[in-house]
């Protein structure tokens, strides 16, 4: 088969097909532009993922002082961290985040999907389309981190645009435009986070980033600013991206599956097993890219050392071997073994959160609306690694 063109626009709009083809054909493939391997078959990828010899190694963009700030949020980030430094900052975060910061939000964050979805009724009044991506799945999740973090309501609206900036370096073929206003976003968001936690260590209060500033190990350990700064960046960046694009991709999903839309409607006891499905289906984060620190054989190939191999999630997601009819929707399914919050040491540590919001705006769109319908044609972003929607025009009836 050709190779993949991860920037053909039809590629960007429907991949499955051709993930489809090349599962087929082998489970792990060498990319010569990427330069590259992928795993497409659900084993391969979830392998890349758990071995520990495929490891996540930053390497600073360069020339470096052109990314100074960029460098930094990653070099400090547990993301891009393997054991031992992994393991030390991912046992103090979860111990901030063990102070019962995700239950302490849940009925805070049902109340404003209640609100969001009232305003979006209110807005359409079963004849005029809006936007669901700006007047609900963006707006919620970003409430949601600001308020786990304690940002002022004022500053707010700065985060997003901050972070669809910083995140758009993780596509391929980025423009020269696209990677200055990411260092710049970066800058900004540093400078901004240095500031909170400046203040947070003299007022500390109940959000989290006191707890990170205050949070110490057994061994009296703790974070640096450098990396409390990029867990900020890093849990707004994760955790409200693929929230938003789970949100998009999932009610386009919905809609174009009336009776799965129907039946969840009908029996809201489906609302978890059916957050897992819309995650599985049409993944939000589609690759994620590891390294070899020494040769590594997967899928019949050998990854040589200082080889790069990446999981494609969503073909993984797809895989016949592990799900039955893997390109139906099914709000149902169960199991479900979706690998879309990763595997293994770096799994999602603001899973717990994306699920209470997914399940709080999908309900409350059930619960507000007596009918749902496409409003007019959705709008795609162009990107293929985060994948999602610009646009998503509904009709609400209430």
């Amino acid at each position: 088969m050709p190779p993949l063109d991860l920037r053909a626009a039809s590629f960007v709009a429907d991949p499955y097909p051709a993930f489809a083809e090349a599962r087929a054909e082998a489970p792990v493939q060498w990319h010569e532009e990427l330069g590259l391997w992928l795993a497409f078959t659900h084993a391969e990828a979830n392998a890349v993922l758990r071995d520990r010899r495929l490891g996540r190694i930053w390497s600073d963009k360069q020339p470096a002082q052109r990314f100074e700030s960029f460098n930094l949020i990653h070099r400090n980030a547990i993301l891009e961290m393997e054991p031992p430094d992994h393991t030390r900052l991912r046992r103090l975060i979860t111990s901030a985040f063990a102070r019962g910061h995700v239950e302490r939000l849940r009925p805070w964050v049902e109340e404003l999907a209640r609100e969001l979805a009232d305003g979006l009724v209110e807005r359409s009044s079963g004849t005029q389309p809006v936007d669901f991506l700006s007047g609900m799945a963006e707006e919620l999740p970003v409430a949601v981190i600001a308020e786990l973090l304690g940002v002022p309501a004022a500053d707010r609206p700065l985060l997003r645009p901050w972070s669809n900036a910083i995140v758009k370096m993780y596509e391929y073929g980025r423009t020269a435009e696209v990677e200055e206003s990411a260092e710049r976003a970066a800058a900004e968001f540093v400078a901004y986070l240095r500031e909170l936690a400046a203040e947070r260590r003299s007022n500390p209060g109940e959000d989290l980033v006191s707890h990170l500033v205050s949070v110490r190990d057994a061994e009296g350990d703790r974070l640096t600013e450098d990396e409390l700064v990029t867990t900020c960046i890093l849990l707004l960046n994760a955790g409200h991206e693929a929230t938003v694009n789970v949100s998009g991709n999932g009610l386009a999903a919905l809609l174009q599956h009336p009776d799965e839309l129907s039946r969840l409607r009908e029996d809201r006891t489906l609302l978890p097993t059916a957050i897992e499905e819309l995650m599985r289906f049409d993944s939000p984060l589609q690759l994620f890219e590891r390294t070899a620190t020494e040769d590594v054989e997967i899928g019949g190939i050998t990854v040589r050392e200082g080889q790069k191999i990446a999981a494609l999630l969503g073909s993984a997601n797809r895989d016949p071997a592990v799900f039955a009819d893997p390109d139906a929707l099914d709000v149902g399914r169960t199991p479900n073994a979706h690998i879309s919050f990763g595997a293994g040491v770096h799994f999602c540590i603001g899973a717990p959160l994306a699920r209470v919001e997914l399940q709080a705006t999908f309900g409350a769109l059930l619960d507000r609306t007596s009918a749902i319908e496409l409003g007019g044609e959705p709008q795609r972003r162009p990107e293929f690694v985060i994948r999602g929607l610009q646009t998503l025009p509904v009709v609400l009836t209430a």
